[in-house]
């Protein structure tokens, strides 16, 4: 295996992911998931022959791999089917050929059934998933059928029963008889209420009520059926492990391909955008200054992976080393939380912020993440080692990709910053006062209505209110007219 390529293997992760395989033209020839990355790749060049000549063949012509990092297992297997039905490679057969993974689907009926298919229709039923398992899709059915006793037969039942009496199910306690009209549309629909919140993992009451009855059977020396109990607290566990991002949930279409596609080949990366995230900074005159990192996933923004935080270190109007500070402390956790990275970081600004991010990421030792730039004037991209930036069309693709990518991050980091504004100046401004605390401000409030009209009194006005004296009535108003600096004051105010 060719020096490259070792190091590659040895550097990868080991989590979840999706791997693919290229050739020496950097065509994709292989696509596959792995629990680990490392353990899983490492794997193909452990041995220098294979039974299977695909196999072989395939170690052959591999002359590069890239990765993405997934958050579970279970994104995984759905990024996994996203590449290979967009890129066909030649050496993936299954899911080429068709293959999908199952949902659970709640039919639309007047008592609806839950099955397992793998084809989605507009039928009016509920589908749930995609999931990763159909053993452990099984597993949770069968847990359902003790708690939710739902038919699974095909009647076509109506208002009316259809039949004088139920089935054996009925008897043994996994079904309430519909079909016999043993219980009403209401009563059933209230289970399959149960079911769908089971599904989308609101699932608390149950596992709680199932851990008391693990313990109470455990307490009474009845192993078997605490074993049971405990079984299907880890099918429900398991079932959760295998929700997705919602951004994983719907096929990409052709523009955003379009457009991950245009800016891989612009910036020669191997790998494909599969996450992108933005950087922009938010200040009020170089005071309470907001840093925010936004995720992009298959050209979409995932809002539950936004990040936001407060500038420490960088004092007065400085977005340059206040950049610097956010992105270094935003892949300083991922690093320690052993979180997936971006394919590429997106910049708001020119070629100094651009400077000042990739040396962020040189003290982190992070040398696998494209960076670029964009200035929001003219439009310029801007990309490491040139002088110039780079004149794009403003109908390309990818750099229409990029624009949303940027304009969502400066659209949540002033939504952050007025946020924090908001709040602050709601709970007034009083409070930022040593010894004003949230019961003085809101005797203040009550009195005069608003800090701006408190700001116009005398201290002989103020001093009418509750607890609020001489020196105190003095300092409010010096501190909101910014001339407090009563040190003492400070120190002796509680």
């Amino acid at each position: 295996m060719p020096t490259n390529l070792e190091e590659k293997v040895r550097c990868l992760p080991d989590k979840p992911g999706v791997y693919v395989f290229h050739d020496e033209d950097d065509k994709v020839l292989y696509v596959g998931k792995a629990k680990s990355l490392k353990k899983r790749v490492s794997s193909y060049f452990r041995h220098k022959g294979f039974a299977s000549p695909r196999l072989r063949k395939l170690v052959q012509l591999t002359k590069d791999i890239s990765f993405i990092r997934t958050e579970t297992e279970a994104e995984a297997f759905i990024v996994e089917a996203r590449l290979i039905k967009h890129y066909q490679p030649f050496f993936n057969i299954e899911l080429k050929m068709g293959e999908r993974y199952p949902c659970i689907k709640i039919t639309n009926e007047l008592f609806p059934r839950v099955v397992i298919t793998r084809h989605k229709e507009n039928d009016g039923s509920i589908y749930m998933g995609p999931y990763t398992r159909v053993k452990e899709l099984r597993q949770i059915l069968r847990l359902m059928e003790r708690y939710f006793p739902l038919r699974t037969c095909s009647l076509n039942l109506k208002e009316k029963a259809v039949q004088s009496r139920p089935c054996l199910r009925y008897n043994l306690g996994k079904c309430l008889a519909p079909c016999a009209g043993l219980c009403t549309p209401k009563e059933y629909q209230e289970l399959v209420d149960d079911v769908i919140l089971l599904l989308r993992g609101q699932a608390s009451a149950l596992v709680e009520s199932l851990r008391k009855k693990m313990d109470e059977a455990a307490s009474s020396l009845a192993f078997e059926k605490a074993a049971l109990y405990r079984d299907a607290i880890k099918a429900i566990w398991r079932l959760s492990r295998q929700q997705v991002s919602f951004t994983l949930k719907d096929p990409i279409d052709k523009e955003i391909w379009e457009a991950i596609e245009s800016l891989q080949d612009l910036l020669g990366l191997s790998s494909p955008l599969w996450r992108i995230e933005g950087c922009d900074i938010s200040h009020l005159s170089g005071k309470e200054a907001y840093g925010v990192i936004v995720v992009f996933e298959q050209g979409l923004p995932n809002p539950s992976l936004y990040r936001r935080y407060n500038i420490k270190t960088v004092k007065g109007i400085d977005d340059f080393r206040s950049i610097e500070e956010i992105v270094k402390r935003h892949y300083s956790s991922s690093l320690k939380r052993n979180q997936p990275l971006p394919q590429l970081l997106l910049i708001d600004g020119g070629a100094q912020q651009l400077s000042f991010a990739m040396h962020a990421l040189a003290e982190l030792n992070i040398n696998d993440i494209a960076v670029v730039a964009l200035a929001e004037k003219e439009e310029d991209l801007y990309i490491p080692n040139s002088s110039l930036p780079i004149k794009l069309p403003l109908d390309d693709p990818g750099l229409n990709l990029l624009r949303r990518v940027r304009d969502e991050a400066h659209r949540f980091a002033l939504s952050s910053h007025s946020s924090k504004f908001n709040k602050r100046y709601k709970r007034s401004a009083l409070e930022d006062i040593p010894g004003v605390g949230k019961r003085r401000a809101a005797a203040l409030l009550a009195h005069f209505g608003s800090v701006a009209h408190i700001a116009t009194k005398t201290p002989e006005e103020l001093e009418k209110v509750n607890n609020i004296g001489p020196k105190m009535a003095r300092q409010i108003l010096k501190f909101l007219k910014g001339e407090s600096e009563d040190e003492d004051f400070r120190k002796k105010s509680s």
